[in-house]
């Protein structure tokens, strides 16, 4: 692509000020800001869990996007995008959100560190309901970059369910691996729960045991390019990039202690 990305998609599953300061929220903040600085367009998107407060950070509907049902298995459930602005860095974030997967205080886990069961849904939810907002928004991104366990069917999705839409016919995507939940159990029907509208069972072969890794895995080979901000996921996860010939860009300490990390980022979306 080069000189041609003008457009850039962040897919995120934390976000500063929303939420507390983590690698995730922090990168997600600092990148889009980065990236819209270098003159490339931008749209951000993360969930609306229920720890965000709606008056605190003035989130208010998008009612031209909302309205839309995302079908999961034989149930329809209501997407409500909102919108807020960081005044001081000029960006808008967009929220997806829907009372029964995103209402709770906690992002996936309950007050006693337990997985939620839900959570394969929550995550089918999001990455359809981002992939439907940005076709209703006529805006057709060059880069599509996922951060944290819940964007990783957005690669899968968009290669498969999307794969002839024109809005995403030249979009690449790049998957920041942060090793989070890689350890975690989804329920044992997630594969049956995805394989739905041009997904089919041989598309998701890693879920045959479905937990965390195996979910790194499966986003990893429908990706364009890996990027590890956490040098243990690199470790785990490195080998299975290689085999699946996806390109990587290697943790790197020091870009993420002075910044430049947003540089390699860019460099990056441009040799796609």
């Amino acid at each position: 692509m080069g000189d041609n990305i003008k457009k850039v998609l962040f897919v995120n599953s934390q976000m500063l000020p929303y939420l507390p300061e983590t690698k995730i929220s922090s990168i997600c903040r600092q990148l889009p800001q980065g990236i819209q600085e270098k003159k490339r367009e931008i749209r951000s998107f993360m969930p609306k869990y229920g720890c965000i407060s709606e008056r605190r950070n003035q989130l208010h509907e998008v009612i031209r996007l909302s309205g839309m049902n995302i079908i999961i298995g034989e149930v329809d459930r209501p997407l409500v995008i909102k919108v807020a602005s960081i005044s001081a860095a000029r960006l808008q974030v967009y929220f997806l959100d829907n009372d029964d997967y995103f209402h709770r205080k906690q992002l996936e886990r309950d007050d006693n560190g337990v997985f939620f069961a839900d959570n394969c849904e929550r995550a089918i939810f999001f990455a359809k309901g981002i992939l439907e907002t940005v076709k209703k928004l006529r805006w057709a991104p060059d880069i599509i970059h996922c951060h944290g366990w819940i964007s990783q069917l957005v690669p899968v999705y968009l290669k498969k369910s999307y794969k002839d839409d024109p809005i995403f016919a030249g979009s690449k995507v790049v998957l920041s691996q942060y090793g989070d939940c890689l350890d975690e159990k989804f329920s044992a029907d997630f594969a049956a729960k995805i394989a739905a509208g041009g997904v089919a069972p041989d598309d998701l072969a890693p879920l045959v045991t479905p937990d965390g890794i195996n979910l790194a895995k499966l986003a990893i080979s429908y990706s364009d390019a890996v990027i590890f901000p956490d040098a243990d996921a690199q470790e785990r996860l490195m080998p299975f990039c290689a085999e699946a010939g996806v390109k990587v860009l290697p943790y790197n300490e020091a870009s993420y202690a002075d910044g430049s990390y947003i540089d390699e980022y860019d460099s990056l979306y441009s040799s796609l």
